[in-house]
Formats: structure tokens, C-alpha cells, sequence
């Protein structure tokens, strides 16, 4: 299968970020933190970035699709707590989702009727939750040219609102004397952290991804930075181009109302189709992506060989599952509600993540304070966005309690009677990689061998990774070559070596011309 690149997992980064977050929850920002809309964003983009490094380093050692659950894995063990912390991603996934059709439903009733009606809202969300669903029935996908398209897409449109809206701002409304209180701020940044959600998503990708080791931070890092310049500065247009009386009569669609003073109806329209397709392709891509491995692991305890396995008839029993329950939380919560039990949900899982590179730091070739770090904030976060909601607006916790209690009944009971445990490894590939490191040196003559007997006057010097090796990083066997008449790729001497050694093509040996380069 071809590898992936750098832009293919940078667009799934930004892909997952900018799928319908900014448009359905910058109204709810800005009546929280007012003038320092900006700021809020920028905050939960820092806690953001900095979760990105832990995904990044583990990404990077443990290149697996079960993506977040097999790190918490490697660190903690299979126990019932990440069985747990595994329910509520998947819960956090449903919540996701139920943002996004909210979302959906709420511009096209505004672009449709050309107001906000609940009852056709509630059709709209309920239509494309079921529209998609059928479709991944079908066996629909998005190809990931269509997906680099589709990001590209959308942040041509949020840049082209950007650069228009700063003619017409009014920049006083971002002056300090219309912030909010600094809990407002934080209160305002973390309500939208599920906006920030979606870099993790490149980590279920990483077994595909060539030169993981450059590759994977780059992606990362690139992918946070990119959103977080993004919705600052969508922000700062959107602050200074709307009322508060308009932000307080159309909070959820706040941001095409903002592209009415430059752009006119035109605006309107645009920002209004733009997040139309954003959250209906958010919404298909977390139904058969995301969600479904989440699914898979509480299942099964770990991720099938055949991950399309067909559990009945044309599609799995988790596709309808996940469904029903986002369909019953977007139209039963308001979104505020959503939006505070999914920040949290996700705020626990990078919570745990971080704490899980800072233990395992030594094998992540990390630096641990930098994790603890990121654990840190997201504890504190969780504090002020908890603290914030008891003394103001407990009634949007609701939805939170529901989650959390409902995530632990749910693998409670399920491990009760089912006596499913969690698998030591999520992914099996994960599995064949960590074995063939651990008995390396019985591979290492043949593979010398053939290096050999295959180029002439060759000199071989082997590098990578061992268990008792500081800093292993990557789990890869190199065979740097130098001599004569060498060419630059090795693809089929790599195909050709684990044919004879009868290794699975997932087995990361890699032949390398040595650089001449001094360093």
C-alpha cells in the first residue's frame, strides 16, 4: 500500500480540527469572554499544541491504529480504567459528532428558511446523521484527495472571510475594556476546546505514514499551529464586525451573521455553505473513522485484522449504534451542553495521554516535563471549566454527569457480563513490530548477508532500536550502506529481505545509503 505523506497527514490533522467546531461554537466564545474572544482561543490552542507533542512522540514509537487507547495501553496496562477512558473517547466521539450535526442543522435551517427553526433544525440533524449512515452502509468513503480538497476548501474560505472582514472591523471591540473577567477568558477557550479536537486522529494513521519519525511531528505541530492562527484570527474579524445583541440572537451561526457586514447576504450564504460541507464531511469521516475503532476496541478488546469486518448485513451494528445515540444527544442537549461534556471528555483522554508519555519517556525519546506540563493544564482546565459551570450555569453540566456516569455503567456492566478484557496490544501489527525488535539479532546476520552478497565492496553499519536502548524512538532496524555505485532507494531489497526471512511487510527494516554530509 502507498504511503502517506506529510500533506495527507496534515490535512487529516486540520481536517478533524476544522470540522465544525469554530462555526458552531464562536458565538458561544465570544458572549463568554467578549472582547478577548482571541485570547480564549489562543489559550485552548497552547494546551493543544503542547497534548500534540505527547501524540506526537508516542505516535512516532508505537505507530498503531488504535491510535490513542494502545498508548494508554503501552503505559498503563489492560485494565479496567483504560477500558473506561477508552468508552469515553468513544462517548467524546458521539459528542463530536452531535456538535457537528447541531451544527449542520443550525445553517442550513438559517440558509434554507433564513432563520432558525427549531423543529426543521431538529430534521436537518436527524436527516444527516441518517443520510451518512446510510452511505457508509453502502460502502461509501472519502478518498484522501478529496479530503486534502476539502480542508483546502475551508480554509480558503475562513482566510477569505479573514482578510475581507478586517475593512470593515471595528478594532475598539477588542480593546481590553470589553474582555471579560480572566475565568471568562479561560471559561470562553475551554467551552471550544472540542474545536481543537481532531490532531489525534493522525495518530491512527501512523503505521501508513512514510518517514514517521520527520513525518508524524511535523504533521502535528504544523496542523495545531495552522488551526490556531485560523480561528484567532476568525476570532478577532468575527469580534470586531459583530454586536453583542446579534452574538446573543444568533449564537449558532455567529459566524456567517459576521460576514454580513463586508460580504452582505453573499457572506452570509458563503460562511453558511462553507459550514455545511465542513460538518457534513466531519460527520462521515468520524462515523466510519474514529468512532468505529473506539467501537471496535470496547467490543472486541482490540482492533480485528479486518477492521471493515461486517458484524450484519452490509454494515456493523456499531455504525448504528453510534448513530442513534448521536441523533438522541443533538436534538435532546442544547449546545452549550454538548460542548461542555465533550471539552471535558477530551480534556480527560489528552489529560491521561500526557501523563502516559511523561511515564514513558525514556522509550518516546521525550521530554517529560513538557508532558507533565500538558497534563498539568488539562487538569486545571477541567477545574475552571468545572468551577465556572457550578457557580454560573450548573445546568450545563447535565449532560456531563450523564456521560461519565454512563461511560463507567457502560464498561462496568459489559466487562461484568462478557468478561471482555482489554488485549495486551490493540493493534497486532504493533505487536509483530515490538517482538521483531525484541529478537533482532537473530535477523541481523542474514540480513548482513544478503546486504553482502547483493552489492559489492559495501561497508554496513546497523542502527535503531533496541528495549534497553535510551531513547529509542522510532522501532526501526537501518542498515546504513557506503561504497561504490550505491543507489539512493532500496524498496525492493527491503520487499526482497523480509520475503526470505518470511517477515510481514509491516516490519520496519530499512536500507539507507549513508550521507556524505558533514555534520
Amino acid at each position: 500500500m502507498k504511503k502517506i505523506g506529510f500533506w495527507e497527514a496534515y490535512s487529516i490533522g486540520v481536517g478533524g480540527m476544522i470540522g465544525g467546531g469554530i462555526f458552531a461554537v464562536l458565538g458561544l466564545t465570544i458572549m463568554l469572554a467578549k472582547g478577548a474572544a482571541p485570547l480564549a482561543f489562543l489559550f485552548a490552542g497552547i494546551i493543544a499544541l503542547i497534548s500534540s507533542y505527547s501524540y506526537a512522540k508516542l505516535s512516532v514509537r508505537y505507530p498503531s491504529e488504535g491510535g490513542t487507547v494502545e498508548f494508554l495501553v503501552r503505559a498503563f496496562g489492560n485494565n479496567i480504567f483504560i477500558g473506561y477512558i477508552n468508552v469515553l473517547l468513544l462517548a467524546s466521539y458521539i459528542i463530536m459528532l452531535s456538535l457537528y450535526s447541531y451544527a449542520f442543522g443550525s445553517y442550513l435551517s438559517a440558509l434554507v428558511i433564513g432563520y432558525e427553526v427549531n423543529i426543521e433544525k431538529d430534521f436537518f440533524i436527524i436527516f444527516v446523521i441518517v443520510f451518512f449512515a446510510i452511505l457508509n452502509f453502502l460502502g461509501a468513503y472519502i478518498s484522501g484527495k478529496a479530503e486534502d480538497f476539502m480542508v483546502f476548501s475551508k480554509l480558503g474560505i475562513l482566510i477569505f472571510f479573514s482578510l475581507l472582514g478586517f475593512f470593515s472591523a471595528n478594532y475598539d471591540k477588542v480593546s481590553p475594556e470589553h474582555w471579560e473577567s480572566l475565568t471568562g477568558i479561560l471559561t470562553g477557550g475551554l467551552i471550544i476546546f472540542l474545536a481543537y479536537e481532531g490532531f489525534e486522529l493522525i495518530a491512527n494513521t501512523s503505521q501508513d505514514v512514510k518517514n514517521p519519525e520527520k513525518t508524524l511531528p511535523r504533521a502535528y505541530y504544523t496542523a495545531v499551529i495552522t488551526v490556531i492562527a485560523v480561528y484567532v484570527i476568525v476570532s478577532f474579524v468575527a469580534v470586531c464586525n459583530l454586536d453583542l445583541k446579534d452574538i446573543q440572537n444568533y449564537k449558532d451561526y455567529a459566524l456567517a451573521v459576521a460576514a454580513e457586514p463586508f460580504l452582505g447576504k453573499f457572506g452570509f450564504v458563503l460562511i453558511g455553505i462553507a459550514a455545511v460541507l465542513s460538518t457534513a464531511s466531519a460527520i462521515n469521516a468520524t462515523l466510519y473513522g474514529s468512532a468505529r475503532v473506539s467501537y471496535l476496541i470496547a467490543k472486541f478488546g482490540e482492533l480485528p485484522k479486518d477492521l471493515s469486518r461486517k458484524i450484519w448485513k452490509n454494515g456493523t451494528e456499531g455504525l448504528v449504534i453510534i448513530s442513534l445515540i448521536t441523533v438522541i444527544f443533538a436534538t435532546t442537549f442544547n449546545l452549550e451542553n454538548i460542548s461542555v461534556a465533550g471539552s471535558l471528555g477530551f480534556l480527560i483522554v489528552f489529560a491521561t495521554v500526557n501523563l502516559a508519555n511523561f511515564k514513558l519517556y525514556k522509550k518516546t525519546n521525550s521530554n517529560r516535563w513538557i508532558s507533565l506540563l500538558g497534563f498539568l493544564l488539562c487538569l486545571l482546565s477541567i477545574a475552571v471549566l468545572v468551577w465556572h459551570n457550578l457557580e454560573y450555569n450548573p445546568e450545563s453540566l447535565k449532560s456531563f454527569i450523564v456521560v461519565i456516569l454512563g461511560t463507567v455503567l457502560v464498561e462496568t456492566l459489559y466487562r461484568i457480563f462478557t468478561r471482555r478484557e482489554l488485549s495486551t496490544y490493540m493493534d497486532w501489527r504493533l505487536k509483530d513490530i515490538d517482538d521483531f525488535i525484541k529478537n533482532q539479532e537473530k535477523y541481523i546476520p542474514h540480513i548482513v548477508n544478503y546486504l553482502k552478497d547483493k552489492f559489492i565492496d559495501v561497508h554496513i553499519e546497523i542502527t535503531g532500536s533496541t528495549e534497553h536502548k535510551k531513547g529509542i524512538g522510532y522501532p526501526s532496524l537501518k542498515f546504513l550502506l557506503s561504497g561504490n555505485n550505491l543507489k539512493e532507494r532500496f524498496e525492493e531489497e527491503e520487499e526482497e529481505i523480509k520475503k526470505r526471512l518470511k517477515l510481514p511487510n509491516h516490519i520496519p527494516i530499512k536500507i539507507l545509503k549513508k550521507s556524505t554530509k558533514k555534520n
